[in-house]
C-alpha cells in the first residue's frame, strides 16, 4: 500500500514557502506521493449565481507541472501524481513533453493522472472541444504512449498528425505510469486497455466500490492483461471520525485490493467530507495524525 496527501492550496494556497514546507513535511512524515488537481481556468461566481459548490476563480490551483517541477528541487524521494489532469483539454504533444521532462527532472517519480473534466468554459477558453473530449482522449493516450516509447513518431489519427517527428527528452523508462480518473463505464474500459491504474473517489467503503472493482479487473482480464498489474486508487478525509475510524477504513481499503490510498481532507463532495480547520496548521496536524494512524497497515 503507498500513502500520499493531496495539497489542499484551496486552502493554504499556493506561495513558494507554503508549498514548499507542505511537501517536505509530508516527505519528512513518511508519504510516498503527493497529488495535485487540474484547473486552468476558474469562473467569476458573481456572474453565475446558480454555479453551486463547484471550484471558481477564487480557488488556487498551480498548474500541476510548474508545481511539480519546482517541488521536484525540494525534495528527494517522495512521488508526484496529477488527480487528475484534464488532458482533452490540453495539446497532446505538449502533454507529452511536460511529462517527460518532469519525469527526468524528478529522477522518475511522476505518475500522470487523467481524465476528461466536467467544465465546458475551460474547454472554450483553451480552444478545445467539450462535446468530444471521452473519444479525443483515447487517441490522446495512444499517441502520449508512441511520443514517450520512441524517438521519432509518425502518427495520423482523426485529430492529430505528427509526421516523423518526436520529443526530447524521454522519460526515464520510456514510458510515464498513466492513471485514470472518472467513474463512467468508458473510463473503466479505458483504464482497462491502457491504464495503470484507476483513481477512485465517487464511492464509499462497500458493496457499489467493490462491484466497481470487480467489473474493472473483468474488463482488464478481457484486455488481456493481468489484474495486479493495474492499481487502484481512492481518496480519503481526516474530517471522517477519527483514528480508530480511519484505521479501520484503510484496512478496508487494503482488503478490497486498493494499492494507494490518498489523503484529500479539502474534498468535500460526497461521499468526502471536508476538514473544518482551514490552515497550514491544521492540514499538517492531520497529515500526521493520519499517518501515525495507519503507518503500521502499510
Amino acid at each position: 500500500m503507498k500513502l500520499g496527501i493531496t495539497l489542499p492550496l484551496v486552502d493554504i494556497q499556493g506561495d513558494p514557502a507554503t508549498v514548499r514546507d507542505f511537501a517536505q513535511a509530508a516527505e519528512a512524515t513518511g508519504y510516498h506521493h503527493l497529488g495535485a488537481p487540474d484547473h486552468v481556468l476558474g469562473v467569476n461566481a458573481a456572474s453565475r449565481p446558480d454555479w453551486g459548490a463547484r471550484n471558481t476563480s477564487r480557488d488556487c490551483f498551480h498548474d500541476p507541472f510548474v508545481m511539480f517541477g519546482f517541488l521536484a528541487a525540494c525534495t528527494r524521494t517522495i512521488g508526484f501524481s496529477t488527480q487528475v489532469l484534464i488532458l482533452p483539454q490540453r495539446q497532446t504533444a505538449l502533454v507529452a513533453k511536460q511529462a517527460a521532462c518532469l519525469d527526468v527532472l524528478c529522477g522518475g517519480r511522476f505518475r500522470l493522472g487523467v481524465g476528461v473534466g466536467w467544465n465546458p468554459v475551460e474547454y472554450v477558453g483553451l480552444n478545445e472541444s467539450f462535446r468530444n473530449r471521452g473519444k479525443r482522449s483515447e487517441e490522446q493516450v495512444r499517441l502520449l504512449r508512441a511520443l514517450w516509447a520512441e524517438p521519432h513518431v509518425t502518427f495520423k489519427g482523426e485529430w492529430h498528425t505528427i509526421e516523423d517527428a518526436g520529443i526530447n527528452p524521454l522519460p526515464l523508462r520510456r514510458t510515464v505510469p498513466l492513471w485514470f480518473g472518472g467513474h463512467e463505464d468508458v473510463t473503466l474500459r479505458r483504464v482497462a486497455k491502457w491504464g495503470d491504474g484507476w483513481i477512485m473517489l465517487a464511492h464509499p467503503m462497500g458493496e457499489k466500490a467493490e462491484a466497481e472493482f470487480a467489473k474493472l479487473r473483468g474488463y482488464v482480464e478481457q484486455a488481456g492483461r493481468d489484474p495486479s498489474a493495474v492499481g487502484l486508487e481512492v481518496w480519503v478525509s481526516t474530517a471522517e471520525g477519527g483514528p480508530d475510524d480511519w484505521r479501520k477504513a484503510f484496512a478496508y481499503w487494503k482488503g478490497a485490493g486498493v494499492t494507494h490510498v490518498t489523503v484529500n481532507s479539502a474534498y468535500g463532495r460526497p461521499p468526502h467530507r471536508r476538514l473544518a480547520g482551514r490552515t497550514m496548521a491544521d492540514h499538517l496536524a492531520a497529515m500526521q495524525q493520519y499517518h501515525a494512524a495507519v503507518a503500521d497497515l502499510l
